[in-house]
């Protein structure tokens, strides 16, 4: 019979992850193991729906799945243990017992203020008491999580409350499970990368830039963290015979996407501002450019020229490109733009954005929309793409509609919406004549955007989709 010190030291649990986003609880979606199932470091476990996206989760260690602690569609607290895994090969009579809850050590007093925490080592315990939810296990009888413990070291299981001692090697390199797997899926040595992380953690982006390093921009001021811009609808379960009525709990996305439309409408500000405009020249030109070798294998539409007017426009008034910082009542100019493209996705209409879009060419351009958009209809898109907009478009013409009044993203200075592309009567020379007609609608913060501001830049929008040939002049 195996002891509990055997048995404790068999057992390695995975508990929900702080990706890094501020979030407290995801919801399982789907599990793509079992008990008995063999895992190795960086394999993806499940996916799990955050209040931003949907996300892959890799476990940090080998071993054989011992328990999943909480079936599909359960909403889970981050922290909380959602996989034990045996970790000692040929499990013998200890695989086969039940896992007891960690206790942890306690935690000594944390700096005031939100830590860096790695994916799968707890978070520090939140000041917000929570109730507990039906069908989920109670905390363990120690609340705070063990943080210690880096790169893949996770909490030991144990029957008997015991101190937990780990052994970091120092010369592992600190990343995130996603950002090891990232880095193996491009061949990238962790080792080799520069890290830029608090605490000397790698981050996406290190990895990114070490892939394919390209210049930073010269100043690039912290664009801040926002939810997600969204006017999505979520799907409703099947109505029942004869109700009169079907509730959708509110969560995830969706309340995500509540949380942050209220926030904007009520604290920034909001104009719009209108025009309507002749886009027949863009038609053609996105019509020539379909046919050009050097957009070959890239996606070419109207919302490419629209996109790269924006940048045009936003070149000639830099001043737009702005945030508020409420906290220390200053206006951030950025000499970057993140460009954030609506996108619909089975979950609703999230708002990705292109990093840096302000250096790319057309080409580079339209290769970026293309798998923004294919990354977001897949299910695919991460928090931290959805994260440092700093303007953003809307497309809602695609649905037919000639404009609306979109309210900003948080921490975001404007945001463009784009109507129905149509032929109507014109007046061309001094004729009526049927041209294709657009209207287009901007929404800025008042408080960063004066009116005349904000005309400038929807006027040259328009001024570049009417006639192309500025972009060349203008750019």
């Amino acid at each position: 019979m195996t002891t509990m010190t055997e048995t404790s030291a068999r057992f390695r649990e995975f508990k929900m992850p702080d990706v890094g986003e501020g979030l407290t609880e995801a919801e399982i979606l789907k599990w793509y193991v079992q008990p008995g199932d063999t895992v190795t470091d960086g394999q993806v476990v499940c996916e799990v729906e955050t209040a931003k996206a949907a996300v892959e989760l890799p476990i940090p260690f080998d071993g054989v799945v011992h328990e999943l602690r909480f079936p599909e569609g359960t909403t889970v607290d981050v922290g909380q243990v959602i996989i034990a895994v045996d970790v000692v090969p040929g499990g013998g009579e200890a695989a086969a017992e039940p896992v007891a809850p960690a206790v942890a050590e306690p935690e000594p007093e944390a700096p005031k203020g939100r830590q860096p925490v790695l994916v799968g080592y707890g978070v520090a315990e939140s000041s917000t008491k929570r109730r507990a939810r039906k069908g989920t296990e109670p905390p363990a009888a120690a609340a705070a999580a063990i943080q210690g413990e880096l790169n893949g070291h996770t909490t030991v299981a144990a029957d008997v409350p015991a101190p937990a001692t780990t052994v970091v090697p120092e010369s592992r390199p600190l990343a995130k499970p996603p950002v090891r797997k990232l880095a193996k899926d491009l061949g990238i040595d962790l080792a080799t990368v520069t890290p830029t992380g608090p605490g000397g953690i790698i981050t996406r982006e290190d990895v990114h830039a070490a892939a394919a390093p390209v210049p930073a921009p010269a100043s690039a001021p912290l664009a801040p963290t926002a939810a997600p811009e969204a006017v999505a609808v979520p799907v409703a379960a099947a109505p029942v015979p004869g109700a009169r009525e079907t509730r959708i709990p509110v969560k995830g996305v969706r309340k995500a996407i509540a949380q942050a439309m209220v926030g904007s409408a009520f604290t920034a500000p909001h104009v719009t501002e209108f025009v309507t405009v002749d886009v027949t020249r863009t038609m053609k030109l996105v019509a020539e450019l379909k046919e050009d070798k050097d957009m070959a294998g890239v996606r070419v539409n109207p919302l490419l020229i629209i996109a790269k007017a924006l940048l045009v426009a936003i070149k000639r008034n830099p001043e737009v490109n702005a945030a508020w910082d409420e906290a220390n009542q200053e206006i951030v100019h950025k000499h970057y733009v993140n460009l954030g493209i609506a996108a619909a996705t089975p979950r609703g209409l999230i708002v990705p954005n292109i990093k840096d879009a302000h250096d790319k060419t057309l080409p580079q351009l339209a290769a970026a929309l293309g798998e923004l958009v294919t990354t977001a209809r897949e299910g695919k898109t991460s928090p931290a793409a959805m994260a440092g907009g700093t303007v953003t478009i809307t497309n809602v013409g695609v649905f037919g509609v000639d404009t609306g009044t979109p309210i900003l993203n948080p921490g975001e200075s404007a945001i463009l919406a784009v109507g129905a592309i149509k032929l109507q009567p014109w007046v061309h020379r001094g004729k009526v004549k049927p041209r294709q007609v657009t209207t287009l609608a901007l929404s800025f913060d008042h408080r960063l955007v004066d009116g005349e501001l904000g005309s400038k830049v929807l006027a040259d929008v328009a001024a570049i989709l009417e006639q192309p040939k500025r972009l060349i002049t203008w750019a």
